[in-house]
């Protein structure tokens, strides 16, 4: 019995090491395992004015971080610019100077040799969704909705000008626009790689006109939707293509900013409507050196989850994101067919 007790204690011993080897092990392995990341370069397409984005988007960095170390990554820093264009975005994409970009679908399938899509963003649905521009012609706010959406449209809005409301007169009497009312007007056109305002509304010229914004006889380029609205509101431009509905996010500066003395709802109107969008997309650079499959794979579940959280969800307003999804490259089809008639028409 003596003996069989002293064998049981050295066992009892044995094993009590054993434990303490197998936890000192598993420290090491867990420290191990959380990688250290010195810098993550983020890039934001200017949609709207850039020192909002950079003011807004600033707590991003904090959020992300910490959501990564619980994905077992240690990002020492995250770096945050807007560029000077779409083609900046994707253009730093491509040549790996950035790691992520927000950029919009169009942004993405022209730079898809040296982008890959990771996620696509959700927004809340609106209460206007019709394919007939007459329709979201009521003079009330376009509202959210509860439901959220992965897609949205190009929305062609027709100003206070007299060009703008002589078109929208005959819109709104059910009267279909001729190729020479759209060409007399002049046009606000955005970034070439802008879906809704430049691609989506080339598809629908080449659609129903056999015609492309390059067509156009009397185009500006607006660097954002923000001075767009303006130049819309002040007579310069008598169209503006935007995305589903704009008007809302510019409702308040329409009256303050841009001093006109009627709302924004009853001075404008929908006179075309393009085909659903896939929403905006957070993207990788291919030769970006800290995009492994698993990084990736975390920094997707990272942004859907910090996306859930209420810091992270006032910091992706600034784009009316509300969510995050898988995307598949293969939803945005829609943007490869709308690039491939816009490069026909300058062939």
């Amino acid at each position: 019995m003596k003996q069989t007790a002293k064998q049981i204690v050295r066992l009892s011993m044995v094993f009590a090491v054993a434990l303490i080897a197998f936890a000192t092990l598993s420290v090491q392995s867990a420290s191990a395992a959380t990688k250290t990341i010195k810098e993550l370069k983020i890039y934001f397409v200017p949609s709207k004015q850039p020192d909002q984005i950079v003011t807004a988007t600033k707590p991003l960095k904090g959020l992300l971080k910490a959501q990564l170390k619980k994905q077992g990554y240690n990002v020492k820093n995250v770096d945050i610019k807007v560029g000077t264009s779409y083609e900046a975005a994707g253009e730093a994409l491509t040549s790996g100077t950035a790691d992520v970009g927000f950029i919009p679908g169009g942004t993405y399938v022209m730079y898809e040799d040296g982008v890959q899509v990771l996620l696509t963003a959700t927004r809340a649905g609106l209460n206007k969704d019709f394919t007939s521009a007459a329709k979201w012609n009521d003079g009330k706010a376009t509202e959210p909705t509860k439901k959220q959406a992965a897609t949205y449209r190009s929305l062609f809005i027709a100003g206070p000008s007299a060009k703008g409301q002589e078109l929208a007169k005959k819109i709104n009497a059910g009267k279909k626009l001729t190729w020479k009312d759209l060409n007399s007007a002049k046009w606000g056109l955005s970034s070439t790689t802008s879906s809704a305002g430049y691609i989506y509304p080339s598809l629908w010229l080449n659609k129903n006109y056999k015609k492309t914004v390059t067509d156009l006889s009397n185009t500006v380029q607006v660097d954002s939707y923000g001075s767009g609205m303006a130049r819309l509101a002040s007579g310069q431009i008598d169209i503006l293509p935007v995305y589903a509905d704009a008007r809302r996010d510019f409702a308040d500066a329409w009256t303050k900013d841009y001093k006109q003395s009627k709302s924004i709802w009853a001075e404008t109107n929908v006179i075309g409507v393009s085909q659903p969008i896939y929403n905006d997309t957070i993207s990788v650079s291919k030769k970006s050196k800290i995009m492994t499959k698993k990084f990736k794979s975390a920094l997707s579940k990272s942004f859907i989850k910090l996306a859930k959280t209420k810091e992270g969800k006032k910091v992706i307003a600034i784009y009316s994101h509300e969510g995050y999804v898988k995307a598949k490259s293969s939803n945005y089809d829609g943007e490869r067919a709308a690039q491939k008639v816009l490069k026909e028409s300058t062939k």
